[in-house]
């Protein structure tokens, strides 16, 4: 997408088929802004609808265009009900379950959805793709259960519901409220459209639904990254480890990337900590626990997963995926398989490693700081051990979420189970694989929210002491919203208060410059 005028959020974008980059989808993630389609998609959309009415006029049998669908494509459908068909074809396939998608997953299946379809190889009238623009921009959600996709033949359930909306059926989320679709449409002044050859086919098949899932699990997954850095140097300042095991020659002798470059970070984020230079002599600990030593190892090798599953969905947030596809420079009609979501789910599979991975490493650094034998530090954080409990629990919290993590990060990529009476006999699991990495997040975000309210009350026994200018700035924020755990108290809403700072990108806010290399 290229800003029309720099900044201007009335304005919005302009939404150049294929050329969307991850820092576009983070934005349409993140906030509703409205699009404009770029004036060079027309001519490619508008060939490739040309070419389904000289197929529609020829009469020859052609896939999706004038057959049945899947086992059925041997069934030749009268022109006359062609456009039946199509509805049919969205009516019978809206047969989702569960909870309903996010406006903001949904946001990015829409943008995902109308990119695929303007690069002009799926054969969709231009009144398909405005339509479907006038709908993100007018702020109106497809309401989408989550449940009820295998990841081939595309998303089909879950963009059937989306479909249904601008067919004017079944409910939308229109301001935060559930609402009749047609009454939205009317509202917003949005005519309901009449699907026609080839349409409704390309509009459910597709991988959007699953690329839109792992594309959230992969920016909570850089969120978690940034945070748990951020709160892993509190607790080495908090537990009085060392920063030997971040010098760069460590990592540079190994030469793994993403080691390097989360070695560098956490220099940075302790880089003047007082904590540290009191206790650079003396200190008859030869190596810290690996929690603390091997940070940049293990953060390091998560940021290069994060990276590669970036790569490969940003591809995918760009392609098209439907099926049988139109190549109107030479009149070909072709059946495939780009609608097989194994891209995403094995990106998806990676990211729930990743996503686990900083969970389980973030819940062994507060089993050492509330352990008094490692840490040095009051038994369970508190003053008065015994009377209080201190964060005994809250640990036991975080222990049931990484045990929680590893069952959910089983991978989903590995099963299938063959449908439409055998004709789709190898599917991905994709949507699943994606959908499961927003409960990880949640989980991991709880622990990091833990551990930064661990840390900080560990940095506090060492006072007057202070640590580095990063790590002090984000421990006077944590404070702006919880106080020290001065004796047991209701301790829920302190680690709610935790969590939304992780998530919310609070703890990086200081030195964002720092993370740069997760956001290419």
């Amino acid at each position: 997408m290229k800003h029309e005028s720099q900044h201007d959020m009335h304005q919005g974008w302009t939404l150049q088929p294929g050329a969307l980059t991850l820092a576009d989808l983070r934005a349409a993630w993140a906030a509703h802004r409205p699009i404009a389609l770029s004036p060079d998609a027309a001519g490619p959309i508008a060939a490739s609808s040309a070419l389904v009415d000289t197929i529609v006029a020829k009469g020859d049998p052609a896939y999706g265009i004038n057959t049945g669908f899947g086992i059925l494509a041997k069934a030749h459908i009268p022109n006359d009900q062609l456009a039946q068909l199509q509805r049919n074809l969205i009516l019978s396939h809206a047969v989702g379950t569960g909870e309903l998608l996010s406006d903001a997953v949904v946001r990015l299946i829409l943008l995902t959805k109308i990119g695929s379809l303007a690069r002009g190889y799926s054969g969709v009238r231009p009144l398909i793709i405005d339509t479907l623009i006038a709908l993100y921009n007018a702020g109106i959600m497809p309401a989408i259960p989550s449940q009820g996709s295998v990841g081939a033949s595309g998303d089909l359930a879950p963009l059937a519901h989306m479909t249904l909306a601008i067919l004017g059926v079944g409910q939308v989320r229109a301001n935060g409220r559930l609402m009749d679709a047609q009454e939205a449409l009317a509202e917003a002044g949005i005519a309901p459209v009449t699907l026609a050859a080839k349409e409704g086919l390309a509009l459910i098949n597709g991988t959007q639904v699953s690329t839109a899932l792992a594309l959230h699990g992969l920016f909570m997954a850089e969120r978690l990254v940034e945070a748990a850095m951020v709160t892993g140097a509190l607790s080495v300042d908090a537990a009085r480890g060392s920063d030997a095991p971040f010098d760069p020659r460590i990592h540079a002798v190994r030469g793994q990337p993403g080691q390097i470059a989360a070695a560098a970070i956490y220099r940075e984020l302790v880089a003047g900590s007082a904590i540290r230079a009191s206790h650079l002599v003396g200190d008859e600990r030869v190596q810290d626990p690996y929690s603390l030593r091997c940070q940049p190892q293990v953060m390091g090798a998560v940021m290069d997963l994060v990276a590669n599953a970036g790569r490969t969905l940003l591809i995918e947030a760009n392609a098209v995926t439907d099926n049988p596809l139109l190549f109107p420079d030479d009149g070909a009609i072709v059946s495939g398989g780009n609608f097989h979501a194994e891209p995403v789910a094995f990106a998806a599979d990676t990211l729930a490693l990743a996503i686990a991975e900083i969970g389980a490493l973030a819940e062994r650094r507060i089993a050492l700081l509330i352990d008094a034998n490692l840490s040095g530090l009051p038994a369970f954080l508190v003053r008065e051990p015994g009377l209080n409990s201190g964060f005994m629990i809250a640990h036991v919290t975080a222990a049931a979420l990484a045990s929680e993590n590893k069952s959910l990060a089983h991978p989903a990529s590995v099963d299938s189970l063959p449908t439409s009476a055998n004709q789709e006999d190898h599917v991905s699991m994709a949507t699943f694989a994606a959908r499961r990495l927003d409960q990880m997040a949640h989980n991991t975000s709880v622990i990091v929210g833990i551990e930064l309210l661990a840390a900080g009350q560990g940095i506090e026994f060492h006072r007057p002491l202070t640590s580095s200018g990063y790590l002090e700035y984000v421990h006077a924020q944590l404070r702006q919203q919880v106080p020290p755990y001065d004796e047991d108290r209701f301790f829920a809403p302190d680690i709610e208060a935790a969590r939304r700072m992780v998530v919310e990108g609070k703890l990086s806010a200081s030195c964002k410059d720092l993370f740069s290399v997760l956001h290419p």
